[in-house]
């Protein structure tokens, strides 16, 4: 008995070295193909540089994400303002808690080569995106992922994994600035309920739809 017990230990141990020594393509790939929903939390830092000065780095801002594939999610931000976006698969609500006021866009194509198609769309990322080997860094391994639209707002994301999870993601826009994102507390496939990504609009909210 004691046999099986330490052969199991070991098996376990081996496995977990084999995830983490995987390359960043293969840990995302696994991921993606394993994670059907996931919730957990968020920091989110902006890094502004322009040529020849310091980097800017705005304050952080955190809160808690939850997402269904494809296009379910709510995204919310608790700090330092409360805001959440949600999107039901088929239209996206953002609401802005202090301002009691909601706007409704459709979620359609958009989502295709967003950066939230990473973590929020279908499995077949390479349609929409051109993934490749990008090192390691601080204890990660990288991914790179150049979106292959042209009128898409970001020039290139960057997603970090550890033992099979997203712990990192770096997203770099025409206009020389980063949204650096790290992620913890990831639960994959938690129990969901039908109407989990249903908005229920706030009472009194002013609604713009675009």
């Amino acid at each position: 008995m004691h046999r099986f017990k330490y052969l199991a230990l070991a098996l376990a141990g081996w496995l977990a070295v084999a995830q983490a020594q995987a390359s960043a393509l293969e840990q995302f790939k696994s991921f993606v193909s394993s994670t059907k929903a996931a919730r957990g939390e968020f920091s989110q830092r902006q890094v502004k540089s322009s040529t020849g000065e310091a980097a800017k780095v705005s304050s952080a801002a955190s809160g808690t994400f939850l997402f269904a594939r494809p296009g379910k999610f709510i995204w919310t931000y608790s700090k330092p303002y409360e805001q959440v976006l949600q999107a039901d698969g088929e239209q996206l609500f953002i609401f802005d808690k202090d301002l009691n006021q909601v706007t409704v866009k459709k979620l359609g194509d958009a989502l295709g080569s967003s950066p939230a198609a990473i973590l929020f769309g279908s499995n077949d990322l390479e349609k929409n995106f051109t993934l490749s080997e990008a090192g390691s860094k601080d204890g990660l391994e990288w991914l790179k992922a150049v979106p292959k639209a042209r009128d898409t707002s970001f020039e290139l994301i960057t997603i970090g994994l550890r033992n099979g999870l997203p712990e990192a993601m770096e997203l770099k826009d025409s206009f020389g600035q980063t949204s650096v994102l790290a992620f913890r507390k990831i639960e994959k496939n938690p129990p969901l309920t039908a109407t989990t990504f249903k908005f229920v609009m706030p009472k009194g909210a002013d609604v713009f739809n675009n």
